[in-house]
């Protein structure tokens, strides 16, 4: 233990001494005929079983690509697992899901699909499905194939690249601008750093590069097993993907299981079972102004094509 603690003060201190976090770009290269195919799709409920669920039914735009539910409900009223996280910055993880089960967005793209809770619909089925509809000139157009699985997942993905946040007043921050960030946003990210949230949420994402056990410091009760359901291994019991930072502000309610519907409990209890800190009311007030400081404004592609 006491190894794990040196190690864990001395990548600490390396963290704290240079600037770990960076900003989401400005722009972002794709290809526009398929984003625009793939925003369709996004926002097409026809993807379901039932011609109820789409994509953007949990992955809303005015709410910080999430539903804000502790449990998403899909076809038939019936409900998720695990709390949905957010579709934006999600090409900047390093992983998709909260277990990690899909290295990319493309495999990301099956599993709402598929899933029986989510979308409940069957890969042929929705072939044949949406060949009957207008989107079989739309995909020629575009795919020499027409419309198949892979096709359908690639257009939105590419629809999902999109979907980043540029330009939070942080970023703007870190770009040179010392005024865009209050005194206190700039106090909460000393502290975020000196406590050692920034050993798990860094990089451009402010998270998503890596998985972390849930209750370093003490155990915590959870009816999910995380990576372990993937792996099977058991030193990956209860190691799950850190989430983005990114628009945590809009992202409630909190952590994978939905817990929390604040910033303020969520802080408190990451601070406790995840350092084993005892941060006071100033503290996690100063930590969240800095958290509210990584909202940025959803990137408009299509402006762009103009």
């Amino acid at each position: 233990m006491k190894r794990i603690i040196f190690l864990f003060s001395f990548i600490l201190g390396f963290l704290n001494a240079i600037e770990v976090i960076t900003p989401i770009p400005l722009n972002v290269n794709i290809d526009v005929k398929k984003a625009d195919l793939g925003k369709e799709l996004f926002f097409d409920v026809r993807l379901s079983k039932d011609d109820t669920i789409s994509c953007h039914s949990c992955h809303l735009l005015n709410q910080g690509g999430v539903d804000n539910k502790k449990l998403s409900v899909g076809v038939e009223g019936k409900l998720s697992i695990i709390n949905t996280p957010t579709v934006f910055n999600s090409s900047f993880s390093f992983t998709q899901f909260w277990n990690g089960r899909s290295k990319t967005l493309h495999e990301q793209v099956f599993g709402p699909i598929s899933d029986p809770n989510e979308m409940a619909m069957s890969f042929e089925e929705l072939e044949i499905k949406l060949r009957k509809t207008d989107y079989l000139k739309k995909f020629f157009s575009i795919y020499k194939d027409g419309i198949t699985i892979n096709n359908i997942a690639d257009a939105i993905v590419e629809y999902e690249k999109t979907l980043i946040t540029p330009n939070s007043p942080f970023d703007k921050y870190l770009r040179g601008d010392e005024t865009a960030i209050s005194d206190k946003a700039k106090r909460g990210y000393q502290i975020f750093k000196e406590q050692g949230c920034i050993a798990c949420h860094h990089g451009r994402n402010v998270g998503g590069n890596l998985y972390a056990k849930f209750g370093v410091v003490s155990e915590v009760e959870t009816k999910s097993k995380g990576r372990f359901e993937v792996t099977k291994n058991e030193e990956d019991l209860y190691y799950f993907k850190v989430p983005s930072l990114r628009n945590i502000e809009l992202t409630y309610p909190y952590l994978h299981d939905g817990r929390f519907e604040t910033l303020e409990d969520t802080v408190k209890f990451m601070a406790n079972y995840q350092l084993g800190k005892s941060l006071n009311k100033e503290q996690i007030s100063d930590i969240i102004s800095f958290l509210v400081s990584l909202t940025g404004e959803l990137y408009n592609y299509e402006q762009k094509k103009q």
